[in-house]
This record gives structure tokens, sequence and C-alpha cells, in this order.
């Protein structure tokens, strides 16, 4: 092991021949995410020129439109051999976003392409990303998920950092019509990568053990299986209770951000945003490579899964007390940082403990059905809370602060329950 090789295995725990796997993996959720992150000031500067009902509104039209694809997904591994797979949803994407881009020259009432475009890369948000981390989890063991998934998820931080700053470029030389394009181009590029970590993982890696067969591997004929699969796992269930509590104070911190941008014009609102994605993001990188690593190695998964939701617990206390805007940004840094760079690769290392089946056939449930239908509940909930009853900031803090606690307590039990199958396996 060269001087180089030993300085990177000392600051981040990767292993000399895991290096190639977690750099490529780094690289591809870099591309993903800045590529993402090059869409993604749009489509929330359009929210605020709409009314929480009409949120609400498009937030369950996103919930039955991710059932659907959730549903096709299900049928396309059935068909697709699994080495193609995951080449074939990014490829399809990139396809996805040209057609919006020459598309909106032949659409006449531009609030209905809007809210097509701001329902299509909601679901692109959680769709892609789901489909990287399954084949993480199909990459890595659960040893290596603990050491490796927090370094790679700064790949997704910096790709997040770097795409609003492609994206401020873009849009003042071409327009901002032209980041469809953009991020589809980008979106291409990680193929090469999928095919060069499918043959790592039975070289460099040798982990057969957790390897899907490349040539018999399928989901099964029904849509629906991957529903099926869901129900009948009690620990799948547990996730997608964390994820739902997770939604739930993320549609709290949405909505109040929303309402306060109100003021503002469209092209104020993206900057304001693309600069908190930018100070969230330069965070969520800090985090990632220096401490959730060493958190779940050495504080165990309970702590590590309920750090962010008790903490949120507390911010939440403080913002029902002192309602004002500098708290509301404040706590959003905190989650949205804590969330990306401890939660959410905590949350994946989750998806290792499970058959390889599952990390194809039900994953895609949890992360998107159930996590848009947690939009769509908490969504309906708000807008009734606050358009209907007329509860004010600090009311829902405190709501959202027993929420939070109750959020912590589950993250606590799945975290158990992981480090049983662990040394069970």
């Amino acid at each position: 092991m060269n001087l180089a090789s030993k300085l990177i295995s000392r600051a981040t725990l990767i292993e000399s021949r895991e290096q190639s796997s977690v750099y490529l993996s780094f690289a591809m959720v870099f591309i993903l995410m800045a590529a993402y992150y090059m869409l993604r000031p749009v489509r929330d500067a359009m929210a605020s020129d709409w009314s929480n009902s009409e949120i609400s509104a498009l937030w369950n039209i996103q919930f039955f439109l991710s059932l659907t694809v959730v549903g096709l997904f299900g049928i396309a591994v059935s068909k697709f051999n699994f080495r193609y797979l995951v080449p074939a949803v990014y490829g399809f994407f990139a396809l996805s976003f040209v057609s919006f881009y020459f598309g909106s020259a032949l659409v006449e009432q531009q609030v209905l392409l809007d809210k097509a475009f701001y329902l299509w890369v909601s679901l692109f948000s959680l769709f892609h990303i789901s489909v990287f981390w399954s084949l993480m989890a199909d990459l890595f063991d659960s040893e290596q998920s603990k050491r490796l998934f927090g370094f790679i998820a700064v790949g997704a931080s910096a790709g997040a950092i770097f795409g609003p700053l492609v994206a401020a470029i873009v849009s003042q030389t071409f327009g901002s019509g032209a980041l469809m394009l953009v991020a589809s181009l980008m979106m291409l590029l990680p193929l090469p990568i999928i095919f060069t970590l499918q043959r790592l993982k039975l070289t460099s890696l040798n982990n057969r053990e957790v390897e899907a067969d490349v040539s018999n591997f399928r989901i099964g004929g029904s849509p629906l299986q991957g529903f099926l699969d869901f129900i009948k796992s009690p620990f799948l269930i547990g996730i997608a209770i964390f994820l739902l509590l997770y939604t739930a104070i993320g549609s709290f911190a949405y909505f109040e951000q929303a309402n306060l941008l109100r003021a503002f014009e469209r092209d104020q609102r993206t900057e304001i945003l693309s600069l908190l994605a930018l100070v969230v993001n330069i965070l969520t990188f800090i985090l990632g490579f220096f401490a959730t690593s060493r958190l779940t190695t050495k504080m165990g998964m309970p702590f590590t899964l309920a750090v962010v939701p008790i903490f949120m617990c507390f911010a939440l206390l403080v913002l029902a007390f002192a309602p004002i805007l500098t708290i509301l940004l404040a706590l959003q840094l905190a989650r949205q940082s804590g969330n990306y760079g401890i939660t959410r690769p905590a949350r994946e290392m989750l998806f290792t403990s499970v058959s390889r089946e599952s990390r194809f056939k039900a994953k895609p449930v949890v992360d998107v059905a159930i996590y848009r239908g947690g939009d769509a509940l908490w969504g309906s909930a708000f807008a009734l809370l606050t358009d209907g009853i007329g509860l004010g900031l600090a009311a829902m803090a405190i709501i959202g602060a027993v929420i939070a606690a109750v959020w912590g307590g589950v993250g606590v039990t799945l975290g158990r329950i992981f480090n049983s199958r662990s040394n069970n396996s």
C-alpha cells in the first residue's frame, strides 16, 4: 500500500481493495446529483406561484404517479436483464428531459407545463437516487456499508454543490431552458461507470455473496410484486414508518418556506434557493466526509439514525417559542444537511441487511411510493391545519416537535434490528 492509499484509508476508513469501487461510486452519484440540482431550483421556484392547496393537490397527484411508475418499474425488471436495468433507468430520464425541452414550444398554457415539470422532477429526485443506492446495496456488504456509505454520500453533496454553480452559468448564458439539455447529457455519463462497478464487485471486492444473479435475477411479472413483498416484511414497514415521519418534518419546512418566499419574484426565489442548497451541501460534505462513517462504527446505528430526529425535536421547540424567518432557515439548513449527510446514508445501510431481491423489488416502493404517499398525506394535513383551521407557525412547530420525537424512537428501534440482523448473517 503506497503512502497516498494509507492516508486515504486512515482519513476515510476505505481499504485499498475498495478504493476503485468507492471512487467510481462517488463519481456516479456526484454526476447524478449535479444533474438533479441543476433542475431543482427551477422546480422549487415555481411552487411559490401556487397556494398551499394547489401544492397539496400536486403532491396527491405525485403519489399516484409514483405508484404507477413503481409498478412500471416492476414490469421493466421482469423483462430486462439486470445488467442493463440501471443504465436503462438513467437513459429513460435523460430522454424525458430532452422531451420537456423541445415540448415547451408546443404547449400554449405554460402553467400546465410548469406543473408537469414540477411533478416529473419531483419523481426523478427520488427514483434516480433510489436506484443508485439499490446498486450500492448490491455492491457492498453490511460491514462495508457502515464504513463506505458516508463517504459515497459525500459525492452526492459535492454534486449538489457543483450543480447549482453550473446552473447559474448556463441559465445566465443560454437561459434556464438549456438546463434540461445539460442535465440530460450528464445523466448519460454514469452508464459506463455502472458496467465497471458490476465487474469490480466480482474482482477487487469479491462480493459474490451480495451480488444479484445478473443473468437470471428477475423481479417477477406482476407490477404489484414489490408492494406484496413490502407488506410481508416488518423490517421494511419499519423503514417506511421512519421515512413517513421524516416526510412530515420535511413537508412542514417546505410549506413554510414556500409561504415565506411568496413576497419575492421567481428569479429571486431561484437565487435564494440555490444559495440555500449550496450552504446545505457544503455542510453535508463536511458531515459525510468526517462524521457519518465514524458515527456508525463508533456510536452505532441506533444513535446514528436517531441523532438528527432528536436534534430536530429540540430545534422545532425553539422555533415554536421564536417563530421567525432566521430560525426557520437555520432549521432548514440543519434538517437538510443532517438528512443528506447522516440520516440518508444510514437509512441506505439498512437495505444491506435485506435479501437481494428486496433491494430491487420493494426498495422503490419505500423510496418512491411511500415517500410520495407521505408527501400527499402531510401536504393535505398541512393545508388543512393552516389554510383550513388557521394554525400559525408556532403551533405547527410544536406538532412537528412531537413527530420528530417519535421519528427518533423509530430510528433507535430500526438500528437495533439492523444490528441483530447483521450479527446473525
